[in-house]
This record gives structure tokens, sequence and C-alpha cells, in this order.
């Protein structure tokens, strides 16, 4: 990854996890004084080397593991830093991961529809019962990583 792209990267996970949200490739131009070309090429290596997924056919942020500019199924909740997006249960623990925090991930069971979640403390996940399921094999991910 050359120098560009490495800022890009680094910017653009500073602002999601600040901001909740990613910041758009002209936000990344502006902030880091660089062409707004240079930062869309950026965006575009970043997503051909999959640190980030783009939205199709655009340069919006839709997913930059482990966070996801979408809601989706599982919401992560850092003790008194904020609330995320994960793309899945696994994303939602490597978000805790991430910030170095306590929390927990949210989500529902999609066969009865119960809460579930899954709760970090001390650096470590706390004693459950729950079980995952991956529907994927983690080598078939990026088949379709929208689905995944």
């Amino acid at each position: 990854m050359d120098e560009v792209a490495n800022q890009v990267r680094l910017y653009l996970y500073r602002r999601f996890i600040e901001a909740g949200a990613p910041p758009s490739a002209g936000e990344t131009a502006e902030a880091l004084d660089l062409d707004p070309a240079a930062a869309e090429d950026a965006f575009r290596r970043l997503a051909e080397e999959r640190v980030i997924v783009l939205e199709p056919g655009t340069l919006d942020v839709w997913m930059a593991a482990p966070l996801s500019a979408r809601p989706t199924a599982f919401r992560v909740d850092a003790a008194e830093r904020g609330r995320w997006w994960a793309n899945c249960v696994w994303d939602g623990l490597g978000v805790l991961a991430m910030l170095d925090a306590d929390g927990t991930v949210t989500t529902r069971c999609p066969d009865c529809d119960e809460d579930l979640g899954l709760a970090v403390k001390a650096r470590r996940l706390a004693p459950t019962d729950t079980i995952g399921h991956f529907l994927v094999p983690a080598a078939r991910w990026w088949e379709n990583i929208g689905f995944t």
C-alpha cells in the first residue's frame, strides 16, 4: 500500500470511529490536503485491496471492516465510546477489540427472533450459552461480501 492510500485508510478509520460514519473522498481530500483525484484513486485502491467495500457504482464507503456504514443486524455498543454497526457478529467483536473497549454486540436470532448478545468485559468475552453459526464459510465470503 502506498503512502497516500495508507494516509487515506488511517483518516477514514479515525473519522468513522469519531463520527459514526465514514468520510467521503472529497472530505478526505480536504482533510488531508490532497488533490480530490488522488483521494478518489486511494479509495478505489483500498477497495481493490479489500480494505474497504464501496457502495456499488460509487466511491461511498459501505464497509471498512469491521465497521459498516449501513445499519445491519449487528449493533455494537462500546461503553461510553459510542455505537456502531458491524457486518457480522465476528466484526462486532472486532470493533470492540479495535477500540480496546468493553461493550456489547447485539442481534436477533434469525430463527426465533429472540434477542441475542455478547458482552466483552476487561478485554474478554463474557461467558455465554450463545452459539454462533456462519452460513457461508470464511473462504467464500468475498464471493458476495454484501451477503455474508
